[in-house]
């Protein structure tokens, strides 16, 4: 089930809050919440909730294990319960992820052709396993409190609003949500808000983007031109970003109307001033969970940077999928952030000041490229279209940019901190904001309606992971 569906938002989310208000109590709230999340979940393929709830479980058990090792200072006893937890996670994650990706390479390496299992890919599988981990970590660390409810654990784990595509959360943003939190009309009503907005970026401009994209990127590249290659992979760029963090404002807003406030997972990454940056406002959930689990751990920024930045960039290419692409995509990303940090740091300090503006755009759209195109013969017929090989312009080229350039001028205004700001200024006033925020969520509700109802392009890009 996916947040921009017609079944989501005019049958199960509705059902969804009913319950909700009506249960008594933050206990009866979060039962309420985890029985449906878990029918979210199961929505899809209901066998996967199998997997989920052993992930939660034998999670569940390693914590109160290690945190009753701490206690009477068995630390044998508490690293083994870390072990343990964090083998099985990354084993159910590397065997739906990765093995027939290991065993296809395996083959072509010994010229053998293997029987792959051609094992499905658990939706969410890389969040929920994140998530996880983080606890079991923290309570090793003692960063955190042993949870001893498996009821509010299972729903820190299951919570439906960020489930299948994050914000990855961090039991310590939830530790005291779980326990209690407020229901307020009013803080629903800024949930369906920052919902809508969400929706609306996913509906109207990643969807429109993407079918524009789509048509240009996924045809013959032998003969596309120039022009038209920068125009698809600008699209592209437009629709992860819309697809991604509208799915992101989607999963807050939903949080907030449960009364969950969840930490921003985007902060206008297509305006960074270096590609450091760009990595510092985009999917900030997941960079941080690097940062903190595999980066400084690994010595960071005192010892071993090559090393540290190195693994973490390996780690987070393939996080995102089984393929070259996604491992080239990470190496690409290495090079910048080495490029600046070892490099670009010596240029003079006027230069210092502009010259990241000038490059970090263009090489975030052209890492995008490396992204998209899992097959990698095509990915070297996209560069040679994107940089001239195969002409600068056809002979629709000026008709195909300019019946764009609106939507791409649409999608720059809307990805840049302008709107933000408008909405503040305009919804300062207590008086104007409920009417306003009224008739906001009413039309982008029915925009989007006609959009799903008339449309069957509806791709989520981050299910896949």
């Amino acid at each position: 089930m996916v947040f921009s569906s017609l079944f989501f938002l005019y049958g199960f989310l509705p059902v969804c809050m009913l319950f909700y208000a009506l249960a008594p109590g933050t206990r009866r709230k979060n039962a309420v919440l985890t029985v449906l999340s878990l029918f979210f979940y199961a929505w899809g393929e209901p066998v996967w909730v199998v997997l989920l709830l052993f992930s939660a479980t034998a999670d569940y058990i390693c914590g109160r294990v290690i945190g009753k090792a701490r206690r009477i200072g068995a630390l044998r006893m508490a690293k083994a319960a870390l072990a343990f937890s964090v083998t099985a996670n990354l084993s159910l994650l590397g065997v739906f992820k990765y093995l027939d990706f290991f065993l296809e390479n395996l083959g072509l390496l010994f010229r053998a052709s293997p029987a792959l299992p051609g094992l499905a890919l658990p939706i969410g599988i890389s969040f929920y396993t994140f998530q996880t981990l983080s606890y079991t970590i923290d309570v090793y660390r003692g960063k955190v409190d042993v949870q001893r409810s498996f009821l509010n654990f299972l729903l820190f784990v299951s919570l439906f609003p960020q489930l299948v595509a994050g914000p990855i959360l961090r039991y310590s943003e939830l530790e005291k949500q779980l326990r209690d939190r407020p229901f307020t009309w009013e803080g629903c009503a800024a949930g369906v808000t920052r919902f809508c907005c969400g929706l609306g970026k996913k509906v109207l401009l990643a969807n429109t983007a993407g079918a524009v994209a789509n048509g240009l990127l996924d045809g013959r590249l032998d003969a596309l031109p120039a022009a038209d290659a920068w125009l698809g992979i600008l699209m592209y760029t437009a629709q992860i970003y819309f697809d991604f963090s509208g799915y992101s404002d989607m999963a807050i807003g939903l949080g907030r109307m449960f009364g969950f406030r969840y930490g921003e997972n985007f902060r206008y990454p297509y305006f960074a001033a270096s590609v450091g940056d760009f990595w510092r406002r985009w999917h900030i959930s997941l960079g941080a969970f690097f940062r903190d689990y595999v980066y400084i751990p690994l010595g960071g920024r005192r010892k071993r940077v090559v090393l540290s930045l190195s693994v973490t960039w390996l780690l987070t290419g393939l996080w995102h999928g089984a393929s070259w692409n996604f491992v080239l995509w990470g190496l690409y990303y290495l090079l910048w952030l080495s490029l600046e940090r070892f490099v670009l740091r010596y240029i003079p300090p006027k230069a210092a000041k502009t010259a990241p503006m000038v490059y970090t755009f263009p090489a975030v759209a052209l890492g995008w490229a490396l992204f998209y195109f899992t097959d990698l013969g095509r990915l070297g017929e996209f560069f040679m279209s994107l940089f001239g090989l195969r002409g600068f312009a056809g002979t629709e080229t000026l008709s195909l940019w300019a019946g764009r350039l609106p939507l791409l001028l649409i999608c720059a205004a809307a990805a840049s901190p302008l709107p933000k700001a408008l909405a503040e200024k305009v919804l300062n006033n207590p008086v104007l904001r409920p009417p306003l925020s009224l008739c906001y969520n009413s039309l982008t509700l029915l925009l989007c309606t006609a959009y799903l109802a008339g449309q069957s392009y509806n791709p989520f890009l981050y299910f896949r992971f």
